[in-house]
């Protein structure tokens, strides 16, 4: 079997797409030309690489192989093409960055350790004293990156995708609501809801769920550290909603019980906001290409817990 980064780039573009034509669209190839080069990849493997009696495509036991081998390997590869491009164009330059995800930090600060060893020499720094006013900053040139689940139409300023969340309940293990199998909305209306320290229109639980229901918690606590939080649902003093790569460590502690939210959960998105004159800087270009790669470590975690 001869395996090309084409190959792999194919299998990762139709699962994340679900299907050919916005894959095809994705990989800048017509549909057929797609079509023909799965065909081609399946006579090697010698084993059907999709589903085809499902929409949105679904990968076979082989096809998750690859995929796999896909999620392992593209990272590297753009990693090293960022370093290559980063050698031709010169390695110095700066990345400030804020964040208005206070959860963010349990995946970027891994991740900013990659960053530096790969660019010694660009100046890194975190700027959460900006968070409450980070667009605006990143218009000023104060900061360079920000990392948000609100996109927002500003002239001059991109919003890269970087990968999708699912915002999850958790009470303690002794909670009334630990006997149910989906939190709904109506269940926080006798609730101390725990959160971080940040305008509710920044807080899923609210956007996503509450706000829409028209529901309101018995009280809201805000508090900054996720391991504070954490530390007061399991003593009994509140419930909160975290992102799932936050609690993965503790979805098999019998201290907590996690539970979905509604019946077919809540999705968000996270973004990496850049200036668009800066989103071409090859040091810029590798920040996004491993926080894509980052979370989906996090999320593999998850699924093995």
């Amino acid at each position: 079997m001869h395996l090309e980064l084409r190959h792999l780039r194919t299998i990762k573009a139709i699962h994340d797409h679900g299907g050919l034509a916005r894959a095809a669209e994705r990989l800048n190839i017509t549909q057929s030309a797609l079509s023909h080069q799965v065909k081609g990849l399946e006579e090697q493997v010698g084993m059907e690489l999709f589903v085809r009696r499902t929409k949105p495509l679904r990968l076979s036991p082989a096809g998750l192989k690859l995929l796999r081998t896909a999620e392992r390997v593209l990272p590297e590869i753009a990693a090293l093409e960022g370093e290559i491009e980063g050698m031709k164009s010169g390695r110095s330059g700066r990345m400030h960055l804020t964040l208005e995800c206070h959860a963010c930090y349990d995946w970027l600060l891994p991740l900013l350790e990659v960053f530096r060893k790969a660019w010694p020499e660009i100046d890194v720094d975190i700027r959460p004293g900006l968070s409450f006013e980070a667009l605006p900053a990143l218009s000023r040139e104060d900061v360079d990156v920000v990392i948000s689940s609100d996109p927002e139409e500003i002239e001059g300023i991109g919003f890269a995708p970087l990968f999708d969340y699912e915002p999850v309940f958790v009470c303690a293990a002794s909670h009334p609501l630990a006997a149910k199998s989906v939190i709904e909305a109506a269940d926080f209306a006798d609730q101390v809801l725990i959160t971080y320290p940040v305008d509710r229109a920044r807080l899923d639980v609210f956007t996503g769920l509450l706000n829409p229901a028209r529901v309101e918690p018995q009280s809201v606590r805000p508090v900054e550290l996720t391991a504070v939080i954490l530390m007061l649902v399991a003593s009994g003093r509140g419930v909160t909603v975290l992102p799932d790569w936050v609690v993965r460590e503790v979805r098999n502690d019998r201290d907590f019980a996690v539970r979905r939210l509604t019946e077919g959960g809540l999705t968000r998105r996270i973004y990496a906001a850049t200036r668009t004159e800066d989103a071409g800087k090859p040091y810029i270009a590798h920040f996004i290409r491993l926080a894509r790669s980052e979370p989906v470590k996090l999320q593999r975690a998850l699924r093995g817990a």
